[in-house]
């Protein structure tokens, strides 16, 4: 694998240079001969030269990137670590920030990031090949203005099996279905039948956990069950009723398929071709299934065995995944991976603009497209596409989610994930059982979750004055 990974690259970087043949005539030829530095922040040095590092080498052998490592801000225990976070840039004064949209958000409002619509004007930066809505969706967090860009970004779709909707009479399903209408679209397919051979109508998850389906629906609705920021739980109102009973309806109605009901047969040994033909929707048992890019290789990946080939699924396609009735433009199964932006007090701004517009360039996105190793989707439509014209739009028809459901989790008590956890999977259980009602696990839930939000950490102890001087000897 080592080997063939050295290939990939090997040829990545050669079909680069190739291409830099044909920008002879290009007004940057002279930047890429100047000497320049250029420091970007990212989680490892080797994945960011692997990701983007070494194609940009490529073009701008004259530029020396240095890699920061954020892996030291989250090493350690912190206290605090939007402060860690804070204390990292100040110190090691990266040009190109990588940043989530919190942290984007928060350093546009704070003026620490440099405003790209000025360079971007200036130098007609092609907008209209991205994905619709990215620099809106953007220039929104942003306060009205671009201070960031990113090279790709993840989502799921919905396939769907147009096999099984013919032979059952179905109508195919379509871009903005709500979560509703797509679970009552699995209802219409039979349920009876052995399980490891009957049809299911929707894939949902891995687990049959009531809690977890119902926070997906909740969220697609901007619905959360507890308000971090306040240490409040939300848990207990009409709307979080409606999604458990929505879930609760979808669980018993037996037409959802869950991935833990895989790990529930034989542990026995199995084949490869087994294994392609464990997943339902891939053997043509299942309607409808949520997944991403990935997904799709795996069903090539089956059809292309010989001995399975004639199993797997053929004739399928894909829409956009079920979204809130509140906000049907809107999917928390969207969303942007590496946020880059520049620092407003960078001294390379032009060396750091130059990747930034590479990176989300065709080019770019043409080479790594082809490349099995890349991160999520490009962020140009035009490497999005399907030979045999299915739905691939409907990966980038709907924009990220303004809505995060895990908003200052950092503030909420450590224990309180897990102990939450528990007492949703105790009291739910109690629901699925017929042993409470809704209503009553939703009030009981509300209490216990207070509780634990208010609890206090354990306190520290201090150490002898003994043990100090020892310390400071030691130093």
């Amino acid at each position: 694998m080592k080997a063939w990974s050295k290939f990939v690259i090997l040829f990545v970087i050669m079909t680069v240079m190739l291409s830099a043949c044909s920008f002879g005539g290009d007004d940057k030829e002279s930047d890429k001969e100047q000497q320049s530095a250029l420091k970007v922040m990212y989680y490892d040095e080797g994945a960011f030269f692997q990701d983007y590092g070494m194609v940009f080498s490529a073009l701008y052998p004259n530029v020396e990137i240095e890699v920061v490592s954020t892996q030291g801000i989250y090493a350690e225990e912190q206290k605090d670590y939007e402060a860690a976070f804070d204390k990292f840039i100040e110190e090691k004064q990266p040009d190109l920030l990588m940043l989530d949209t919190e942290k984007y958000k928060k350093m546009a409002q704070d003026g620490k990031l440099y405003n790209l619509d000025a360079v971007i004007e200036k130098e007609k930066y092609d907008t209209e090949g991205l994905i619709p809505g990215m620099i809106d969706y953007l220039r929104e967090l942003g306060g009205g203005s671009l201070f960031g860009m990113t090279p790709n970004f993840y989502s799921q779709v919905l396939f769907y099996n147009k096999d099984l909707f013919d032979d059952y009479k179905i109508e195919y399903p379509t871009d903005r279905m709500s979560w509703n209408e797509v679970i009552q679209l699995a209802r219409r397919f039979p349920v009876e039948g052995d399980a490891k051979e009957r049809i299911y109508g929707l894939k949902m998850g891995y687990s049959e956990d009531l809690f977890e389906l119902a926070s997906t629906l909740a969220a697609s609705e901007g619905i959360s069950y507890v308000n971090a920021s306040q240490k409040e739980m939300t848990i207990n109102t009409d709307s979080w009723k409606n999604a458990v009973q929505t879930a609760l309806d979808a669980m018993d109605s037996n037409s959802l398929f869950f991935e833990s009901m895989n790990n529930q047969e034989s542990n026995m040994a199995q084949t490869y071709e087994d294994y392609l033909l464990r997943d339902p929707f891939i053997s043509g048992r299942l309607a409808m299934a949520i997944g991403d890019n990935n997904y799709i290789n795996q069903i090539k990946q089956a059809s292309e065995n010989e001995k399975v080939k004639d199993k797997v699924v053929k004739n399928w396609d894909l829409v956009t995944v079920p979204v809130g009735q509140q906000y049907p433009d809107q999917s928390n199964m969207t969303s942007f991976q590496n946020l880059f932006a520049i620092r407003a007090e960078s001294p390379n701004m032009e060396t750091a603009w130059e990747f930034l517009r590479y990176v989300t360039g065709e080019e770019f996105a043409r080479v790594k497209s082809k490349s099995n190793n890349y991160n999520g989707m490009p962020v140009r439509t035009k490497y999005i596409t399907d030979a045999e014209g299915r739905n691939y739009a409907a990966f980038y028809n709907l924009k990220p989610s303004t809505f995060n459901s895990y908003k200052d989790f950092d503030k909420l008590p450590e224990t309180f994930w897990g102990e939450f956890s528990g007492a949703t999977q105790q009291e739910f259980q109690k629901v699925k059982d017929d042993q409470q009602t809704i209503n009553e696990a939703l009030e009981i839930l509300q209490v216990k979750g207070q509780e634990m939000l208010l609890k206090e950490p354990p306190a520290v102890k201090e150490e002898a004055p003994a043990a100090e001087a020892n310390t400071t000897t030691a130093e």
